[in-house]
């Protein structure tokens, strides 16, 4: 009985971390944004051309990033929190890039997901507010609606409005590359690993 018993318990855990194994790809992620990162790294997705709006006024395109390595992260304006901590991020990535890398090119780009608020005015505040300036680090607005939620779904970005003129949204630096498609998703709270991945992609 405690022989059958063991055998039979021993099964079962084998079992559970044979499927944990298999459903984490290799224990490699427990979560479903562990679980997106790694998708993109393996299947690298077209980035949507959509037309978009800069904090100077400019209008511009995603394919007029041909050819260059795009930092982009999802932003609103007004956000008093994990905003403010990506605008410190691409600030410091920015200078660190600007000393080490020479004449490569990586540009900054931060798409509002508020049109309704964010206009130019909006837009040239919170860009002198980190110091970007375009077309390096351009704050930008997609021109409709229809590009805006194309963006969303391609970079996955989720925003709930929070019932009080805010969002409520995932966040995360998204590395687009030299071909226009999203190949990594890198977490907006590691500086450090995003400032390295970046010198690693101007390296090539």
């Amino acid at each position: 009985m405690t022989r059958g018993f063991f055998a039979l318990l021993g099964l079962v855990l084998a079992a559970g971390i044979a499927a944990l194994y298999w459903g984490t790809d290799g224990f490699r992620v427990v979560t479903s944004e562990g679980a997106r990162e790694l998708a993109v790294e393996r299947s690298p997705r077209a980035v949507p051309d959509v037309a978009l709006f800069d904090q100077n006024g400019h209008a511009f395109t995603l394919a007029d990033y041909r050819g260059h390595t795009v930092l982009v992260d999802f932003i609103y304006t007004r956000c008093p929190t994990i905003c403010s901590v990506n605008g410190d991020d691409f600030q410091r990535v920015l200078t660190r890039l600007q000393k080490n890398t020479g004449d490569r090119k990586i540009d900054l780009l931060s798409i509002s997901f508020d049109p309704a608020n964010d206009g130019l005015p909006a837009l040239q505040l919170y860009g002198d507010r980190f110091g970007a300036e375009a077309p390096r680090w351009r704050i930008a607005v997609p021109a409709d609606r229809h590009g805006l939620a194309a963006l969303l779904k391609t970079f996955g970005v989720v925003v709930i409005p929070d019932g009080w003129g805010g969002f409520v949204h995932n966040s995360a630096v998204y590395l687009v590359d030299a071909q226009g498609r999203l190949v990594r998703i890198l977490d907006p709270d590691a500086s450090e690993q995003l400032a390295v991945a970046t010198e690693r992609v101007a390296a090539q």
